[in-house]
Order: C-alpha cells, then structure tokens, then sequence
C-alpha cells in the first residue's frame, strides 16, 4: 500500500496521569522516526505537557498540534449527581487550530478544575459554545457521545449531538472519529460511518495511543494495575487493547482499508492547525511595587511586599 502519511491526532502521553505511558520527548523522537511531519497530544483532561511537547517538536521538525480529550458533563459542569465515574462525563477531542484555540483550551481545561471536577475534570456544552472559536472537534473513542448512545441503540441521541457540534464548529471543524483496535469499537464504527454520511460530517481515523512501542504493552498494563489498585495476575482488571501504539501511517491506512478518507483528514486537519507560541516574552503577574500606595478602596494587607 502506497504511503501518503498519516498524523496521530489522538496520543496520551505521561502527562495522562497513570494511563498514558508515552514519555514526551520521546514520543516526538518515535513520530520522527516513522517519518511524520506533524503530531497532536491530546492528554485525559489536561494541557500538562502541552509546552514541553511544543518545544519539542519545534526543535525535531515536526508541526505540533495541542490538544485535549476533555471530559464533558451531559448535563451542567456543576451537577454532581452522577452514579458513578462511568455516568459523571463523556469523552471529546478537541485540538487547537491557532493562537485564539490554545487560549480558549487553556481556559476550558482551567474551568474543568476549578468549577467541573467531580470524579474527572469536567466542562459542558455551555461553557464549550463560549470557547468554541479557534478548535477542531472529535468525537473520541467508544467513551465520546456519538458511539456511547449508538451502542446502546440510542441513534436519536447520538443524531442529536452529532447536530449539535456540527452546528457549533461548523462542517469543517467537527469530525466523527473511528477508531479500529477491539469488538466493541469494530461493531459501532459502521453505525458512526453511516451517521456521518447521512448527515454529511466528516470521518477521521484515529489509534488512541497509550504507549509507544507494540513491546510496550506490558508495561502499560502494569501502569493500568497501580491505577487501578489491581494485580497483574486479577483476571478482572481493566484490560486495553494491544495495538494502542504509535503506528506507522502505513499500518494506520490498513487498518480502514474502505475509509481512506477517513485517514486523508488527519492530513487535512493537520494542515488547518498553525500554533505558533512566543516563548521570548515574559507574562508574569504585574505587583505593586512597595513604594506605591494603594488605592483608598483596597486594604493595606492585599498589597504585595515585592
């Protein structure tokens, strides 16, 4: 199969605290040595490694693209009802397009924190619809909306959210991703293909690496029992797939051998995607110098001794 590239928009790295198990300098090497030109970070919730893979990246060549896979409440950031970790969020991707996205994810994972968390840090559709401009939108692994309410047969809800972030990121920022490494995602990738060509959005393919090397794999599982509270040897224990590893673009073109398209638009949204930080400039806290005297409305004891 001829080679025409490939771009990993879907990656966790160590910073996917006791999930991820991808070093970040050395998942860029990894990507380098497959030949990409680009990659995405999208790490559980947070933007921990986002400038460390940043410079790195800038410094092998390779265009980084930074994101999240954000939790997102089904209903309010501040509803604490849910049952269980399982009820509490959904899964989304979302990766900066430019300057204005990468300052509209840093407030949205920051709100997740300091007004969402319960179980996971959390944002909602409201505060979502309010930082939307500047972010590519995927809808995530078999945790996401779209292919949790269809593998419950709930295609009415899933036709409803899918609507619903294709309204606010437009037809050319919302994508339906497919993934293609376990049953469960293989039995619901034809009903999400087929929902994306019904309502005209979008596919994207993408691996949901976890480690960097198909040898990884135990290590990983070992990295899943201390985050579990399980042992190696419990039959019950959380299991992942074996291929949630940095493939080539090769091996990520046969896995969707009847949706090329669907590997095409990790090309296409990695060239939509031009982050560019200025680390030259300093953006500390401006403080009261003490010669300085306060304003009459504010206490003597808010004004910094520096």
């Amino acid at each position: 199969m001829e080679d025409k590239g490939f771009t990993h928009l879907h990656v966790h790295s160590e910073y996917s605290l006791l999930d991820g198990a991808c070093q970040v300098k050395k998942l860029v090497k990894t990507a380098g040595e497959l030949g990409m030109t680009s990659l995405a970070l999208t790490d559980h919730g947070n933007m921990f490694g986002a400038l460390t893979f940043y410079s790195a990246c800038v410094a092998a060549g390779i265009k980084p693209i930074i994101g999240t896979e954000a939790y997102i409440a089904p209903g309010s950031r501040k509803d604490r009802e849910a049952k269980g970790i399982g009820e509490a969020a959904y899964h989304l991707i979302l990766l900066a397009q430019n300057r204005t996205g990468y300052h509209n994810l840093l407030k949205l994972a920051s709100s997740a924190y300091l007004e969402g968390f319960y179980y996971r840090p959390r944002i909602d559709r409201e505060i979502l619809s309010q930082h939307s401009e500047g972010l590519i939108c995927c809808s995530a692994c078999l945790a996401g909306e779209l292919p949790t309410f269809l593998a419950k047969g709930e295609r009415d809800k899933a036709v409803e959210a899918a609507l619903y972030y294709k309204k606010l990121f437009g037809p050319d920022r919302f994508y339906v991703e497919i993934q293609s490494h376990c049953a469960d995602q293989n039995a619901v990738n034809p009903l999400l293909i087929e929902l994306a060509h019904e309502l005209d959005i979008p596919l994207v393919a993408t691996n949901d690496v976890h480690f960097l090397r198909e040898q990884d794999y135990e290590a990983h599982e070992v990295l899943t029992c201390l985050s579990t509270g399980k042992t190696f040897e419990d039959d019950n224990r959380l299991k992942y797939p074996r291929g949630l590893f940095l493939k080539s673009a090769q091996q990520m073109r046969e896995m969707f051998p009847d949706c090329p398209e669907a590997c095409d638009n990790t090309l296409k949204i990695a060239d939509m995607c031009d982050l560019k930080l200025d680390f030259g400039q300093q953006h500390a806290p401006v403080y009261i110098p003490r010669t300085t005297r306060p304003p009459k409305n504010i206490s003597k004891s808010f004004v910094s001794k520096a």
